[in-house]
């Protein structure tokens, strides 16, 4: 196995055993021109042979180059405070790179509004960053803005969702299926065959979700792989207002007499927990994400169980991993799925995001 050498003597004695000057070989590690073809070979092969890295973080703070780094993410609002746990873990990695040089511009979107989106995406895109951290919500028109990234050669690292057929440098966040499938092998301990379990979609742009409904599918295909009978009903809840969701939960708990588990695909869970403890409903309430609003229906007892991804740590760790390709050229794993978490009242408090 070779021993690496330092970078203080490094250089030198490339230099040495090439018979050339310290100039020379920087040229040469710094791919400049004026060193012959013969030369080059030369100081190539000796760098192998000695199994030399070049500090790559001396390098950048010598160049004075600055990275500029993009984020662009669901701004938090009134409907989900959800966003606040990625833009935390952005803030931590932003805190730790910018003493090298590194420079984060965070941009925010309205998730009920594709032109929001857009309109960031234009602005991003303007202002010709080195690399992109995206949590896409707009499938068609991420998909757009990831193909223009691609043509502009920005690499881009995606979290909380994936995108079909993506040329992303990397997917850290969950496996939205499985966690649907996890979701649906919970709730198979928990009904009989006459009962029914409800599954609430709750989104402006709900055919354009592709988070939600790979979870729904994950959900679905338990029963179907595993010949369980379930008798299963889909509630897509487009207006977000808390009027409109309580509104559509009254008819289908109106129409449909045997509902025992409603099972809400995202972090949106309290606001059927709202109406469930308001109209006095018996059911099992399942949903997503380690939310204040959402762990105090769980004290109450209203929420039975929240699945956790550790959304924090995908704000984190993607923008740490964008960092180090493009300052180190570090390898990056094409997908990172965050674990899936089940949460009780009795577990909740000590959990972390």
């Amino acid at each position: 196995m070779k021993k690496r050498i330092t970078e203080l003597t490094g250089v030198k004695e490339i230099a040495r055993r090439a018979n050339v000057s310290i100039a020379t070989v920087d040229r040469v590690l710094h791919n400049r021109k004026g060193v012959s073809k013969q030369t080059k070979e030369k100081i190539t092969q000796i760098i192998d042979e000695l199994n030399y890295k070049p500090n790559l973080l001396a390098q950048r703070l010598a160049s004075r180059k600055t990275l500029r780094l993009a984020t662009l993410i669901p701004e938090s609002s009134k409907e989900t405070s959800f966003w606040d746990a990625p833009l935390k873990g952005i803030e931590q990695a932003d805190e730790e790179i910018k003493q090298f040089g590194i420079i984060v511009d965070k941009y925010f979107y309205d998730q009920n509004l594709k032109s929001s989106f857009v309109e960031q995406t234009k602005i991003i895109l303007d202002s010709k960053p080195d690399g992109i951290l995206l949590a896409p919500s707009f499938i068609e028109e991420s998909v757009t803005f990831t193909h223009k990234c691609i043509e502009l050669n920005i690499p881009y690292v995606l979290i909380d969702s994936d995108l079909p057929n993506n040329g992303s440098l990397s997917y850290i966040g969950p496996n939205l299926y499985h966690s649907g499938y996890l979701g649906a092998h919970l709730v198979s301990y928990l009904i009989k065959e006459s009962d029914q379990i409800l599954i609430v979609n709750i989104s402006r742009e709900i055919d354009n979700q592709h988070h939600l409904l790979k979870k729904e599918e994950g959900f679905r295909a338990y029963y179907k792989e595993n010949n369980k009978t379930g008798n299963i009903i889909k509630l897509d809840i487009k207006d977000t207002d808390i009027k409109s969701i309580e509104s559509a939960l009254s008819k289908s708990f109106d129409d449909n007499n045997h509902l025992k588990v409603v099972f809400v695909t995202n972090s949106r869970v309290s606001k059927v927990a709202h109406f469930i403890e308001h109209n006095h409903k018996n059911v099992i309430l399942i949903g997503y994400d380690f939310l204040k609003e959402n762990i105090d229906y769980m004290d109450r007892g209203i929420i039975d169980f929240l699945v956790c991804q550790k959304p924090k740590q995908q704000g984190y760790r993607g923008l740490i991993s964008l960092y180090q390709h493009l300052a180190f050229g570090s390898a990056v794993e094409k997908i990172y799925f965050m674990p899936i978490d089940i949460l009780t009242k009795e577990n909740s408090a000590f959990y972390r995001n």
